[in-house]
């Protein structure tokens, strides 16, 4: 029995249920993906397709018959990344994403495979892996959504996608004075650049005498040096365009600067100013050695190099610098990490302002109990008199 309608058709099976078949606008007629209990079903989903089409809103279920890890795969390829990134990616893709979603069609990837695979990967590994790996399944099939392959992305779990990174502690600044005791004497500039001037260590790694101008007191910083998991070294452009910057220097650090440029950096305009003990590109995996060494013997063994940096723009965040200010100082292009540093900034002013107030409380009571005795000094004059 086939029921006559102005859009799509609806014929009875033999089974008793209800099949709804519709023309879509590429000319092609379509079944309905599942069959229905009752004619009314079946004549409630070809009108929400007709509306479907009418705002422009179809999309062809063929389209979405596409391997995800075919269109994951091809998503990296199409992009420009840079190394590192690239490499990221791919390990997430092969290590968290292909073995779940790696043989579903980008159409059949529904919200509760999401939420299932998400479940499961939070057992398994950290948090901040399991969000970056998200974010990355979400960027592909929002380029699905783009592509007209699949109508809806199924990422839709909020804040999944940012990693929950704890604030790592901030250090005294006398431990910095501690490390650069302990540390030889080849990397206390690195040291130095690395609390004081606020840069990576690929930024450092990648620094050229041109770069380091101590006349006028500054670093620019044009380039960084990726060390990629194979060992291969790779020079190019800071991470984002804001990393590409000018920084003022401290003057008291530039005697230490201008002394490591005398003994150990390379020669020339063009001469890396770190390099290794044997006049190679200086290394993280050649550093890390002596870095483990430092760190326990001055008490702090989870110290990471990059908290040196942590530490400098804290320091510049105390001094009252504006959110753009330490943005340009930093490299960063976003509010947000910028925002942290005010943010502790304007915890310690509290501690400051409690200081002052603890301060003025005290002057406040010495000054009442002056009065006080004035006042009883010149009741006990009166009546002597």
């Amino acid at each position: 029995m086939a029921g006559k309608r102005r859009f799509g058709r609806i014929r009875q099976l033999p089974s008793g249920r209800f099949q709804a078949r519709y023309l879509g606008p590429d000319g092609i007629e379509r079944p309905a993906p599942n069959t229905f209990a009752t004619k009314k079903e079946a004549d409630r989903w070809l009108v929400l397709k007709e509306a479907e089409i009418t705002r422009g809103e179809w999309v062809d279920p063929d389209a979405g018959r596409v391997p995800f890890e075919v269109f994951a795969k091809q998503w990296i390829d199409d992009r420009v990344l840079k190394p590192r990134t690239e490499g990221l990616y791919r390990g997430l893709l092969r290590n968290h994403l292909i073995p779940t979603f790696g043989n579903y069609n980008l159409a059949d990837i529904r919200e509760a495979d999401v939420r299932r695979w998400r479940k499961e990967r939070l057992g398994a590994v950290g948090q901040s892996t399991v969000a970056k790996a998200y974010q990355l399944l979400k960027s592909i099939l929002s380029t699905a959504v783009d592509d007209e392959l699949i109508r809806r992305n199924p990422c839709r779990i909020k804040g999944a996608g940012v990693p929950d990174t704890p604030e790592r502690q901030m250090i005294p600044l006398m431990k910095v004075v501690e490390i650069l005791d302990k540390i030889p004497d080849r990397y206390r500039a690195l040291v130095l650049l690395g609390t004081f001037a606020s840069l990576r260590w690929g930024e450092l790694a990648a620094l050229r005498r041109a770069h380091l101008d101590l006349d006028a007191g500054i670093v620019r910083v044009v380039g960084s040096l990726a060390e990629l998991d194979g060992g291969q070294l790779l020079e190019d452009t800071p991470k984002s365009r804001a990393g590409r910057r000018v920084v003022s220097i401290p003057p008291e650090i530039i005697p230490d600067l201008q002394a490591h440029l005398d003994e150990f950096a390379e020669d020339g305009p063009n001469g890396r100013v770190f390099v290794g003990p044997r006049g190679g590109p200086l290394r993280r995996s050649g550093f890390r050695r002596i870095w483990n060494k430092v760190r326990a013997d001055v008490g702090l063994p989870d110290l990471h190099f990059h908290d040196l940096r942590h530490v400098g723009n804290t320091l510049a965040a105390s001094t009252g610098a504006s959110l753009k200010e330490l943005m340009a100082r930093m490299g960063h292009a976003s509010t947000r990490a910028a925002l942290i540093y005010q943010h502790a900034s304007q915890d310690r002013d509290k501690v400051i302002a409690a200081a002052l107030g603890d301060a003025f409380k005290v002057a406040r009571a010495s000054d009442k109990g002056d009065k006080g005795t004035q006042t009883r000094s010149g009741t006990q004059r009166a009546r002597k008199r």
